[in-house]
């Protein structure tokens, strides 16, 4: 399969414009040959978490919203897979950060909502809730699941889909950070013998300027590709399920999991 990671700047208070552009680089991404082409976390608007302002609230669609039906409108024109990221307004009070996978048909295949806003640099916590679960879907013959930016520096998020059977982690991004990123992107493609494809923003959103550097990570815990740390790009590469299987014999680290004694990790953080 050949997926494309579309890294683009996101301009403040241009929703339209930025998801004319978004449809414009998932046309080139599908002329080029791409099956799959992936877009950033908020791709529509700026990066807007990085204030505290309730005025961003206007910014939340529903997935049936301006912003999705776009998307849609591109996968079905152009008969690729997008996965679309949103602002979601489940009903008003109710918000999400959601990642939107869609078909080639133009129908909406699966949903995943982020399961940990952050709130280290950024003010994710006061804009939405977090999810509750790590769906994976099938895409043709892969199974794929999402991880949306801070849900990486959490390994359970990427185990909890690998034991889910995800051969493919797909991780929208917003972020200012490039280091330790590779780290821990790496680490976590190794330690669950997946692909894993980071798609960031680049360039100045508001006061933060956010750090590009998309990669697409092998099972082995390679950077097999990594974009530019300043410009827009369509990094584009061919994946195979075989590379996942070798991995997995190379590392069979699913035969040497020990579950019964994990608990801990499950226990709640409160003193009983």
């Amino acid at each position: 399969m050949r997926i494309a990671l579309i890294q683009m700047n996101s301009r403040a208070g241009e929703r339209d414009e930025n998801i004319r552009r978004a449809a414009d680089f998932i046309a080139q991404a599908a002329q080029e040959g791409a099956q799959l082409v992936v877009l950033p976390e908020f791709f529509n608007v700026e990066y807007f978490p990085q204030y505290r302002d309730y005025r961003y609230m206007d910014y939340a669609e529903s997935q049936d919203g301006i912003t999705t039906t776009h998307m849609r409108e591109a996968a079905r024109a152009h008969k690729v897979w997008v996965v679309s990221t949103l602002f979601e307004m489940e009903r008003p009070g109710l918000y999400y950060d959601t990642a939107i996978l869609i078909d080639p048909t133009g129908t909406i295949a699966g949903k995943y909502r982020k399961v940990h806003p952050a709130a280290l640099l950024s003010l994710e916590k006061i804009y939405f809730r977090g999810g509750s679960a790590f769906p994976v879907f099938r895409l043709e013959e892969w199974t794929v699941g999402f991880s949306i930016c801070y849900d990486n520096l959490f390994p359970e998020s990427c185990r909890c889909l690998a034991i889910e059977g995800a051969e493919l982690i797909i991780a929208p991004y917003a972020t200012p950070i490039d280091d330790p990123w590779e780290n821990f992107l790496t680490t976590r493609a190794l330690e669950n013998g997946v692909f894993l494809a980071a798609c960031n923003h680049v360039g100045q959103e508001g006061e933060w300027r956010m750090s590009g550097k998309s990669m697409i990570v092998s099972p082995l815990g390679k950077i097999l590709l990594q974009a530019s740390g300043t410009e827009e790009q369509i990094l584009s590469a061919e994946i195979s399920r075989g590379q996942v299987v070798d991995a997995r014999r190379r590392f069979p680290l699913f035969r040497d999991r020990r579950p019964e004694v994990y608990s801990v990790i499950a226990r709640p953080m409160e003193p009983s």
